[in-house]
C-alpha cells in the first residue's frame, strides 16, 4: 500500500487536525485515529509531530486545550478546541491548498501521456 511521506504533508497537519476540531472538540488518540481512517491508512500522523501541532496551534491562539473527566473512568484527558482565529487560519489554508493544486497539477504528468508542453 502507498503512503505519504510525512515531507510532503507536514504542511497540512494543522488544517488536517483544524477541519477535525470544526464540528466538535476532540483528544490526540481520537484525533490521530480519525486522521488514519479518513486516509484510509494512506497517513498516520506520530505521536510527537501531533502533539507538537497542538503546542505550536495553541501557542497561536488557532486552538485552546481544557481537561475533562472521561465519562465513568475517573481520568483526566486533554482536550482541544478550535478557535475563531482557527477557524480563519483553517479557511486560508484550506484556499491555500487549492492554489496549490492548480499550480503543482501543470507538472504532474498524467498517466500514459508525454510531456507536450515542451
Amino acid at each position: 500500500m502507498n503512503s505519504i511521506s510525512s515531507d510532503v504533508i507536514r504542511g497540512y497537519n494543522d488544517t488536517m487536525i483544524l477541519y477535525l476540531l470544526l464540528e466538535k472538540p476532540s483528544y490526540g488518540y481520537e484525533i490521530s485515529k480519525q486522521i488514519k481512517q479518513l486516509t484510509r491508512e494512506k497517513y498516520i500522523i506520530k505521536e510527537t509531530t501531533l502533539y507538537s501541532a497542538f503546542t505550536r496551534m495553541e501557542k497561536h491562539g488557532y486552538i485552546v486545550s481544557f481537561s475533562s473527566d472521561e465519562e465513568g473512568s475517573g481520568k483526566r484527558r486533554t482536550y482541544y478546541r478550535i478557535t475563531e482565529a482557527g477557524r480563519q487560519y483553517y479557511m486560508a489554508k484550506r484556499d491555500e491548498w487549492q492554489l496549490t493544486k492548480e499550480v503543482i497539477e501543470h507538472f504532474i504528468l498524467k498517466e500514459g501521456s508525454g510531456n507536450g508542453n515542451h
